[in-house]
């Protein structure tokens, strides 16, 4: 297998992804603009896989910029992962999404057509089944309804490379639809770094847990579901990473056209505010919360079937949240002590 375009290889999935290549024997060339991370990440990428990773700063919605990366490097595959990803923000923002998103996507696409890459592994979402009351949800369950105009990009995207595998026989495309990446890499030296106030749920329990933030917010305690919070099924990001491996590895083996989704989550779901206590449990730290109100876009209850994943792709979870929880307070720690030390 020659190299692996990864767009967004500095974020917090891709960043586990190249790890996990290289352990593969892949060989990732990341593409990001690192709008979303920062170089620290690049530099802890590179500590822990012992050598220096391709990298080029770009954005891969530049079409110029991304075709000369690939007439550098000559790649035989993509993973896909750049994209907007706050489920808030998008709510606040639309335009930035749909523009971000579902642009960068085309452009890919062309640029791939062009150069003669056929393979691709390409980042979405459980957003896009929506508020749903077939739980756990296979691949097979409506999608579409999405509750967020994020979910709406996913939804957007998953059709338009249903739409280019059909019209190009040749392309080869796993799309993987995460359920709720946590944790950190269990050596403390990347993970997940949010720039600015975290969207997402796990980073934000760090930082209050810390004393970075004053408080957690729960979005809600007035669901039905057994504690009034929201459902997740939250997966190891280890374990995630691992996936785009066994991905990568199952578009190469395969003869014929394909474009297929695998549901990529533990199977079971967890509480918002069990999440909390796992943490407080796990790490011997206090957490601070409130009660908020709901916030928009949230869906009530979301985890997966995962028996196709496991099936065809041979993957399954291998982590626990209190695994992950534990990683990412270990994560954080090594944040607070490299500042503290600079």
């Amino acid at each position: 297998m020659g190299k692996t375009i990864v767009t967004g290889g500095a974020g917090f999935i891709g960043s586990h992804t190249c790890v996990e290549m290289v352990e593969a024997g892949l060989t990732p060339v990341i593409v990001d603009d690192l709008r979303n991370s920062e170089e620290r990440v690049l530099r802890g990428l590179e500590k822990i896989v012992e050598r220096t990773l391709p990298i080029h700063r770009i954005d891969c919605g530049d079409a110029d910029s991304l075709d000369k990366v690939f007439e550098q490097e000559k790649p035989t595959s993509v993973i896909h992962f750049a994209a907007d990803k706050a489920v808030g923000e998008s709510v606040r923002d639309p335009l930035k999404y749909y523009s971000n998103n579902i642009g960068s996507l085309f452009t890919l696409l062309r640029v791939m057509e062009k150069h003669g890459v056929k393979d691709l592994v390409f980042s979405s979402s459980c957003t896009v089944y929506g508020d749903t009351d077939q739980l756990p949800v296979t691949e097979t369950s409506p999608t579409g309804a999405a509750a967020s105009p994020y979910g709406y990009t996913k939804v957007v995207c998953e059709q338009m490379l249903r739409d280019a595998s059909a019209a190009d026989p040749l392309l080869r495309v796993v799309m993987l639809r995460y359920f709720n990446p946590v944790g950190a890499h269990p050596s403390g030296i990347i993970g997940e770094l949010p720039i600015g106030v975290p969207n997402n749920l796990i980073p934000f329990i760090t930082q209050a847990a810390a004393g970075l933030r004053d408080r957690l917010t729960v979005f809600g305690d007035d669901y039905p579901t057994r504690d009034g919070s929201c459902i997740r099924d939250y997966i190891h990001v280890v374990d995630l990473a691992k996936a785009h491996v066994l991905a990568l590895q199952w578009i190469a083996e395969q003869q014929a056209p394909a474009c297929e989704v695998f549901n990529l989550g533990t199977g079971t779901g967890n509480t918002v505010l069990e999440a909390v206590h796992t943490f407080e449990k796990e790490n011997g730290v206090k957490v601070p919360f409130v009660i908020g109100p709901r916030r928009a876009g949230d869906v009530m209850a979301m985890y997966a079937d995962t028996t196709k994943s496991r099936e065809v792709l041979g993957w399954s979870t291998k982590l626990t949240l209190a695994d992950a929880l534990r990683d990412a307070w270990h994560w954080q720690q090594t944040i607070a002590a490299d500042k503290a030390s600079s």
